[in-house]
């Protein structure tokens, strides 16, 4: 029987690996997940290239305690750091590569309301990207609220803590992402909640004013600290900046 040949990860190849990898809930990297299935497929790789690759990825990844493979090629790294470098245009990229492998037309196949303000890119890459960084941020929160625990896709939302339009080169990172239900995602989004320094929720004045048998679905949580995320832990900065530039007390 002749030895199969291993063929090279290309850097397009490597691009769809990462997206992957970072729309993954932390510990379904393995040859059963239907999604690594599919990524072997599109490549004409076995599913355990595939999950061997987001090993790899899960070995290089700083918000990871723990480390995964370490047999990590010099092009794994420089696509990773590029990745990493530029979420908005490498994200929108590496499903472009996708929709052209499978012969499809790229676009976002969930209804992503696109926030106000000025949008220089076209509508389909913003809808794309939402897309996207939603799949990351409720992957990395094991798809629950990370204030209530409530797992319930539907009500859930990626919520950005630099306001969307405030911040365009880090719409689509994970770091700037919490998911939340859509009513502790309105509360944060206009500036009634906030995290602190050690990831507690604080609420403003306006609703500890409020009688707390009333509120108890807001109230009961303050001072509590958010269920943190398997990977991609919020950016301090980030934070910071929603609470003196969003919140108001």
């Amino acid at each position: 029987m002749n030895k199969i040949e291993r063929k090279a990860w290309t850097r397009e190849e490597l691009m769809l690996a990462i997206n992957l990898y970072c729309r993954t809930p932390f510990g379904k990297i393995d040859t059963s997940n239907p999604e690594i299935i599919a990524l072997a497929h599109l490549l004409s790789r076995t599913p355990g290239s595939v999950s061997y690759k987001l090993a790899n990825f899960a070995s290089i990844d700083p918000s990871l305690p723990r480390k995964g493979a370490s047999n990590v090629s010099k092009l794994d790294k420089e696509v990773w750091n590029d990745f990493f470098a530029s979420w908005n245009e490498m994200a929108y990229q590496s499903e472009m590569i996708a929709s052209e492998i499978r012969g499809e037309t790229l676009d976002s196949d969930e209804d992503i309301s696109i926030p106000d303000g000025r949008m220089t890119e076209s509508i389909v890459k913003l809808r794309v990207n939402q897309a996207f960084f939603r799949k990351m941020v409720l992957a990395s929160y094991d798809n629950s609220c990370c204030i209530t625990g409530l797992p319930m896709s539907e009500l859930l939302v990626a919520s950005h803590i630099v306001p969307w339009a405030r911040d365009t080169k880090n719409r689509t990172n994970p770091r700037n992402g919490l998911c939340l239900n859509t009513l502790h995602d309105k509360a944060f989004d206009v500036g009634l909640i906030t995290i602190d320094e050690g990831y507690k929720l604080i609420a403003s004045s306006r609703i500890r004013d409020i009688d707390p048998q009333k509120s108890r679905i807001l109230s009961d949580y303050i001072g509590v600290k958010i269920r943190m995320p398997k990977r991609f832990l919020p950016d301090e900065e980030f934070l910071r900046y929603h609470r003196e530039n969003v919140f108001r007390d």
